[in-house]
């Protein structure tokens, strides 16, 4: 029942999480890092994070495409390159407890950021809302999101709900210069009139919230 508006055009993100066997963590992002350009070769790679806090041994990685006969013959590509099936899946899947993916739009207000600068981290908030999409929630999630901007102490970078996967997600990847410097921010914002009647009128339209923190790769278009 996730209906509404979306962004005027096919661009849609593909979303990605793994669950890594925690003895071989480090094993799974040194490969990353040493053969993602096999993978970078056939389509955009916007991001790619491992979980520090909120959950563990998670990687979190999301690929843009123009639409799906896009993703169609990017993955028919991948299946055929030699590079890509040798050095890094058939070595990396053994590492792999477990993969998620979703396809999810941009909401139609928001455009994909960048962070002002490099070396911060990034916070991944999703929230599972009431049926009804954008049509029912959007005008007052906006609110809050930009309820949040306005105390400058966060960047956004996207608001993302899904299309395949659990419907009714909404993943909103915020960019901070440290934790600290998130933390204190939030302890402003919890005391700002204006963010928190932006939030009451928000969360009545919320099941569910869940928080993690993102540590960018070295090989991470958005670091």
């Amino acid at each position: 029942l996730a209906t509404g508006p979306r962004q005027d055009n096919s661009i849609f993100y593909e979303i990605r999480t793994y669950d890594i066997k925690p003895s071989k963590m480090k094993e799974f992002l040194e490969m990353v890092n040493k053969y993602i350009h096999f993978r970078t070769a056939h389509s955009e790679l916007v991001g790619f994070w491992y979980m520090e806090l909120g959950a563990m041994n998670k990687v979190f990685h999301i690929w843009k495409y123009d639409n799906f006969a896009h993703r169609t013959s990017v993955r028919h590509a991948l299946a055929n390159d030699k590079d890509w099936q040798g050095k890094f899946i058939s070595v990396a899947l053994p590492l792999i407890e477990k993969q998620h993916n979703e396809v999810a739009y941009l909401v139609p207000w928001c455009q994909l950021g960048k962070p002002p600068k490099e070396g911060g981290v990034y916070e991944l908030v999703t929230f599972q809302m009431k049926p009804g999409g954008p049509a029912l929630w959007g005008e007052a999630f906006r609110a809050a999101i930009n309820a949040h901007i306005n105390t400058g102490y966060t960047k956004l970078i996207g608001v993302f709900h899904t299309e395949y996967g659990l419907l009714n997600t909404v993943h909103v990847l915020w960019w901070n210069e440290s934790p600290d410097h998130r933390a204190a921010g939030r302890h402003s914002a919890h005391e700002d009139a204006r963010v928190v009647a932006a939030v009451r009128d928000s969360v009545r339209f919320l099941e569910s919230q869940q928080n993690a923190l993102l540590i960018p790769l070295p090989c991470s278009p958005l670091k």
